[in-house]
């Protein structure tokens, strides 16, 4: 797979790296992302992976773009007001880099369709923050053998972790909390989505591209408010529904 003229300069700082170079930046041209939820986490990360050259981003989101929304989810305006969030993504993108293919899916993604909305990517990126939407996205994923990148928010805490097989989200996660809380309900610092979907962005990149230690079968936990972070492992569940 060649690059013009226009992508040599486009890319070159990511040509320049040794750990992705020529032959990681032709993975990226070849790879097929899809990310479900473009809203604070879903934004940052199109964003971020149409600039690396991901060649194919399908976007996966029923919404409309509301003023609460603005706080956090850089790729809107005020004038999207009302309009399909992956509609006015897909058209950003598209100026960001034209040499990305955007496929918007102006849907909601249920346990029915998720294996069809997923089928063919190489990888999938979860910012959602619905748990039955999560399971979903993760069953499918351990179904079509997807590594997925799976990012959350709320208040000044994220985390962010990727699932190859075993363990799985559902390992992490096995049932819905009783108390969930919601950016809506508790409310979230806006940069905060900025930092853990770049983040989920940045791991898809070494993923596709095979460079360093993605975080997988691990998490990474971001306390905002005492700027520390710190890492888990995953421990693989023997009753998981999912991935046993």
């Amino acid at each position: 797979m060649s690059f013009s003229d226009e992508e040599v300069e486009r890319y070159a700082r990511h040509l320049m790296l040794r750990e992705v170079g020529g032959p990681g930046q032709q993975r990226l041209k070849a790879a097929h992302v899809a990310i479900v939820g473009a809203g604070g986490l879903g934004a940052p990360s199109a964003l971020y992976l149409a600039a690396a050259g991901v060649g194919r981003i399908t976007l996966i989101d029923a919404d409309e773009v509301a003023l609460s929304n603005l706080q956090r989810q850089v790729l809107y305006r005020t004038a999207d007001q009302g309009a399909s969030k992956v509609a006015r993504a897909a058209e950003r993108l598209a100026e960001l880099n034209p040499n990305v293919a955007v496929v918007p899916r102006a849907e909601m993604l249920s346990p029915a369709n998720a294996g069809a909305l997923l089928a063919g990517a190489d990888l999938v990126l979860d910012g959602t923050d619905d748990f039955s939407t999560r399971f979903a996205v993760n069953a499918a994923c351990v179904a079509l053998c997807v590594t997925l990148v799976s990012g959350a928010i709320g208040r000044w805490t994220g985390q962010i972790g990727v699932f190859a097989g075993r363990p799985c989200y559902r390992c992490l996660v096995p049932e819905i909390p009783p108390d969930v809380e919601t950016c809506a309900a508790v409310g979230v610092v806006g940069a905060l989505a900025g930092v853990i979907g770049s983040m989920m962005a940045l791991e898809a990149v070494k993923v596709l591209a095979g460079a360093g230690e993605p975080l997988t079968g691990r998490l990474l936990i971001y306390d905002a408010l005492a700027a520390e972070a710190r890492t888990v492992r995953i421990g693989p569940d023997p009753d998981c529904p999912v991935c046993a």
